[in-house]
């Protein structure tokens, strides 16, 4: 049995009806160590279906979250919108440097410009996930209710966070990170809170308030995360070895989304995938190959080969040169293969 098959029965289990989530922020170029979140999502929504089971695919793309420095891609430009929300500064030119004139004229924003080209490739593929929008979410007030529990319960939260993960928080923390009047989430100290505002001080020493059911900030990323799988009802995710180690986010988000009156979905850790000879593929580093350069390589089929052929919890390390052959040859082999044969000769069935 595929490992596919073994968590749609697993999901089986649970009901008939799942969300499957996958989720990436677009901080930079997406590459093919993306392809494993995505394409893992989707070999189990097509497992589930092929089980009768009724399955929603999404793809979570996570431009609320801020730009975390001028990468090497960059001009030196961006260094005033760090901390801003990528779904809200622009995109940049061939130069590096923000492209104001369509970031006015159409909105072309930094998260958009890598998202879209990923998309393009996923249709390539034949990979059509429903695309749910972080900031949009924050936005039209789909984060207002969880946001509003985490606030009343900040100190139930900070609990969880600070016992599970084994980090004291500082003593400013809180469960809500205010945007500045600038639109940054960067030097932001809350000052108090009272429904639906939290009150802060920046970091000029400007007062203000943000209203949580506006969107007007996000929730911190071990919040925000259990707040998604609640909203949208998720049931099953994969996700990285980092949010899957001992006191990650998947384990704080396990306790706290029962906060919000909701069971964390099944989840499946994933290793990376490596460039031989230049180890994990990072989009802010630049140490990537693209989906759309990969798809240049090898045929689509050959690239959900390489994702399906592997156990999950087994590291990928993608070689352009003749591994891509053997790949492809084995891709061959495979297809060539009578499996109703196989199975009805006992002894290659032992």
């Amino acid at each position: 049995m595929h490992w596919a098959d073994v968590i749609a029965l697993n999901l089986s289990r649970r009901g008939t009806k799942h969300i499957v989530s996958t989720g990436i922020t677009p901080s930079g170029e997406f590459h093919i160590g993306h392809l494993r979140e995505i394409l893992t999502g989707e070999m189990i929504s097509r497992a589930a279906k092929d089980a009768g089971l009724d399955v929603d695919f999404i793809f979570i793309v996570d431009d609320a979250d801020p730009l975390r420095r001028v990468y090497p891609f960059l001009d030196e430009e961006y260094s005033k919108y760090i901390g801003h929300q990528i779904g809200n500064i622009p995109a940049p030119n061939a130069e590096g440097k923000p492209d104001y004139e369509r970031f006015n004229e159409n909105g072309w924003n930094y998260a958009d410009h890598f998202l879209n080209p990923f998309l393009e490739a996923l249709k390539t593929i034949g990979v059509r996930p429903r695309i749910v929008k972080n900031l949009a979410s924050y936005q039209t007030g789909m984060f207002s209710e969880c946001s509003k529990i985490a606030c009343d319960n900040a100190d139930k939260i900070r609990e969880i966070i600070e016992r599970v993960s084994g980090r004291e928080l500082s003593d400013s923390w809180f469960p809500w990170s205010p945007l500045d009047s600038s639109g940054s989430l960067e030097g932001v100290t809350v000052t108090g809170y009272d429904f639906p505002l939290v009150h802060f001080i920046d970091s000029k020493g400007n007062k203000g308030s943000s209203d949580i059911t506006k969107g007007e900030g996000k929730l911190p990323w071990r919040i925000d995360w259990p707040a998604k799988w609640a909203w949208i009802g998720v049931t099953c995710e994969a996700f990285g070895k980092d949010h899957g180690a001992s006191g990650g986010s998947y384990d704080t988000g396990k306790e706290i989304c029962q906060l919000f009156g909701y069971d964390a979905p099944q989840p499946l850790v994933y290793e990376w995938i490596s460039l031989k000879g230049k180890g994990a593929m990072s989009s802010s580093s630049g140490n990537t190959i693209g989906p759309m350069e990969a798809l240049q390589l090898v045929p689509p089929e050959i690239l959900r080969f390489l994702i399906a052929q592997s156990k999950p919890s087994k590291a990928i390390e993608f070689d352009a040169g003749m591994s891509l052959v053997n790949l492809a040859d084995e891709y061959e082999r495979s297809c060539a293969r009578d499996l109703t044969l196989e199975l009805s000769d006992e002894s290659l069935s032992r």
